[in-house]
């Protein structure tokens, strides 16, 4: 998707109308520093001046080193909190775009992120809202103090010297010309290198993911080589990038030294009296000294902000790729806004303990295409506490059910209310085909939805998913290790530990999507006690199967067939 480069630039300042004062801040910083800047090369010229022409004293020239020490103080420590500003100002600008990013990733689900590869996810939460530090902590500050410096040295210069004030003024727009002439190339590498690094990213950790698979079917060496190509790509649009980084800074600083040096000739030829028009007559060594000193300072602010210009054209790059991500419309959910404990589904003053007691799907449809409906206008009452095993056909619709009930899809029409509140904003367990694990231990995978439980209930919870015997063959107990894809543990115990999960949650509705299969047969029938010690705890079970014993365990069977659900 094509990002439009007013939209990045409209979503950059809306990050930045947030964190005014941090920016402001840091321009006042920056004013202060560029001021301490003057004072310091005044009186330096001065004692420059008065040493040499005048032959002055120590005694007099003491207070002039303790002022010019103190500028120099003052000028670190302006600089210093100008820094800090501005590092604040990223941070928060960092944190709203992720902020932005998470609801985006909430609002989609599981389902429509599992279409895009999780390395380019992670680098767009890390690396590409990162790219904007430097487009908020230098380059925005900078713009203002670009303007607000040079012209404090200007009129000051015109002060001493208008000839020498007209050379910088004259000099002055060519570095900003120039600057903008390079990073109109340099925006549209940033892009495409962003583009290409997430690429790059998604396919290396697919690669990686499917290593044994790649081996099994002997592709390493196609793998190898396609991932040797697209680093070599990226190679060449990043030696591309720095060049014209390079090129650019390299035009800046020879206009800049050439600017320097007809000051220099001038002020030069002025103090020998080669040159009598204008002020230079007029020109000493405290005046010239002061003017060389400046001349420098002059450029200074405009030469740090060509540097910062590839900050900007990084940002839009990162912006571009964001904004691209954030474009993709998600499926709307409540827990985008307001409080999701006060979302009610469908309030009505007289239904509402009656809907706070049941799972209600009223004129349900839903259609992956317009000739391929999944559902078609479903109506569906679940009581509290009963178990639903919904079956049917490969590709009935059985797990586009679940999905809908979990809020990871939103209905084309029609509305579904779990006990009150809508899809998406009701806490639930789940267990989908295959278990989500993250490496380190038991314990941590179990505090994954409750962060605060005890290391007895999660023990609990194991030996209730069957796992009792294994815990104690381990001598870490709940502290064992396990990666994330299971390493340690067989299929079933790694579905166990995933099941186990929900019982140390205490979820009132559990949503499972096949849980016995591809288990073996001890797996399944510790997988059926624990369900059955579910059911027996009040819960509510919604799980798809064609297993001939978890049909037995329901209370109620649903057939979903043809986009209709019926009871069996």
């Amino acid at each position: 998707m094509q990002v439009e480069s007013s939209a990045v630039k409209r979503w950059l300042s809306g990050l930045a109308s947030g964190n005014r004062r941090w920016i402001q801040g840091s321009v006042a910083a920056g004013t202060l520093a560029g001021v301490a800047t003057i004072v310091q090369m005044i009186f330096l010229a001065r004692i420059v001046h008065l040493g040499v022409i005048e032959k002055a004293s120590a005694a007099v020239l003491a207070p002039l080193f303790a002022g010019l020490v103190l500028a120099i103080v003052s000028r670190a420590v302006a600089q210093g909190i100008q820094t800090h500003l501005a590092a604040r100002c990223s941070e928060q600008v960092r944190r709203t775009a992720r902020r932005q990013i998470h609801r985006h990733w909430r609002n989609s689900g599981p389902l429509v992120l599992g279409q895009t590869s999780a390395g380019s996810l992670a680098r767009e939460w890390i690396d590409h809202v990162d790219a904007l530090h430097g487009y908020f902590s230098r380059f925005l500050p900078q713009m203002t103090l670009s303007l607000i410096v040079p012209l404090m040295i200007l009129a000051l210069v015109f002060y001493l010297d208008w000839l020498a004030g007209i050379f910088l003024l004259l000099s002055a727009p060519l570095i900003p010309l120039f600057m903008a002439l390079v990073g109109m190339g340099a925006e549209k590498l940033n892009q495409q290198h962003f583009e290409i690094i997430s690429r790059l990213s998604g396919q290396f950790l697919d690669k990686v993911r499917g290593l044994t698979t790649l081996q099994l079917f002997g592709q390493t060496d196609s793998a190898a080589e396609l991932i040797q190509q697209r680093s070599d790509h990226y190679r060449r649009i990043t030696l591309k990038t720095l060049r014209v980084a390079f090129l650019s800074s390299a035009v800046l600083e020879f206009f800049a030294s050439v600017a320097i040096a007809v000051i220099a000739i001038y002020i030069g030829f002025g103090l020998l009296g080669y040159i009598t028009y204008g002020p230079s007559s007029d020109l000493t060594l405290f005046s010239g000294l002061l003017i060389l000193l400046l001349a420098p300072e002059f450029f200074q602010p405009l030469r740090t902000l060509s540097q910062y210009y590839h900050d900007r054209a990084a940002a839009l790059g990162a912006g571009a790729e964001i904004l691209a991500r954030l474009g993709d419309k998600p499926a709307p959910n409540p827990l985008a806004g307001g409080n999701e404990d006060t979302v009610d589904y469908r309030p009505s003053v007289s239904n509402q303990v009656t809907r706070r007691e049941l799972i209600e799907l009223n004129s349900v449809s839903l259609a992956l295409r317009a000739d391929h409906p999944i559902l078609s206008d479903v109506s569906l009452t679940i009581g509290k506490g009963e178990v639903i095993a919904l079956t049917g056909p490969s590709g009935s619709g059985k797990s586009t059910l679940l999905h809908l009930l979990a809020g990871f899809l939103t209905p084309d029409n029609g509305d579904i209310g779990l006990f009150g509140k809508q899809a998406g904003s009701f806490a639930f367990g789940w267990l989908g085909q295959s278990g989500f694990l993250v490496h380190g231990t038991w314990a941590d995978n179990l505090r994954l939805t409750s962060p605060d439980v005890s290391d007895v209930a999660i023990e609990t919870a194991l030996r209730n998913v069957g796992l009792g015997p294994l815990l104690d063959s381990r001598e870490e107990g709940i502290f064992s290790k396990v990666s994330e894809d299971g390493q340690g543990l067989s299929g079933g115990q790694a579905r166990r530990l995933s099941l186990a999960r929900i019982f140390v949650a205490d979820y009132d509705v559990i949503l499972l999507d096949e849980p016995t299969a591809g288990l073996d047969s001890d797996s399944e029938i510790f997988v059926l006690e624990a369900l059955h010690k579910l059911a027996l705890a009040g819960k509510t079970l919604i799980f798809c199967t064609h297993h001939h014993a978890l049909l037995v365990l329901a209370n109620r069977v649903l057939l979903v067939s043809g986009g209709e659900v019926t009871d069996v």
